[in-house]
């Protein structure tokens, strides 16, 4: 039976151990936006052995491109994007202490290893719901490749974000479990 938590993003390193594949989780706290353009930028900064414009250790990326910000509201509409574009970038980012990532779809195998091996967690979030999923959003800030538009890096805070582990850091896997569920 999956579970269902409330966390603070501040304390999600020390609940990866306890989330399984299927568990809901409402996130709050301090989360970046970054997409295909970004993750190749700072690709190439760890390359170079230079700092990334934020600090990965122990946070989370969410693959959006969020629209721009109607009158009033602090972002646009800001579902994910599929993730799978950025699973040659994910290991590294892992590696280097990303504690959690928020998309929509199935990872590869190098990204489920990198999950297990770094006590991480991939979340999926609900594709075709960006409204919904601006609602939860209260700040939005530009912190890094404003040149690139929606898939800048922002900042967001956000409040009780709906996600469903999708990958845990024991090997759990929805997609896995779900296509082996219905195949008998």
């Amino acid at each position: 039976m999956a579970g269902v938590y409330d966390i603070n993003v501040s304390e999600l390193r020390s609940f990866c151990g306890k989330l399984r594949a299927g568990d809901k989780v409402l996130l709050t706290g301090t989360v970046y936006t970054a997409r295909d353009a970004a993750h190749k930028r700072f690709d190439a900064l760890l390359d170079k052995g230079e700092p990334l414009p934020v600090d990965i250790r122990d946070a989370v990326i969410y693959y959006a491109g969020p629209t721009p910000a109607p009158e009033g509201k602090p972002i646009g509409s800001c579902g994910p994007t599929t993730s799978g574009r950025m699973d040659k970038f994910a290991p590294r980012l892992l590696d280097n202490g990303l504690c959690g990532m928020i998309g929509k779809g199935e990872r590869s195998q190098a990204v489920r290893d990198a999950v297990i091996r770094n006590g991480a967690v991939y979340f999926c979030a609900i594709g075709g719901a960006g409204a919904l999923a601006a609602s939860c959003i209260k700040k939005c800030e530009v912190v890094a490749f404003d040149d690139l538009g929606c898939e800048s890096v922002k900042k967001l805070y956000i409040e009780k974000f709906p996600v469903t582990v999708a990958d845990d850091c024991s090997g759990g896997d929805i997609f896995s479990s779900g296509r082996a569920e219905y195949a008998v």
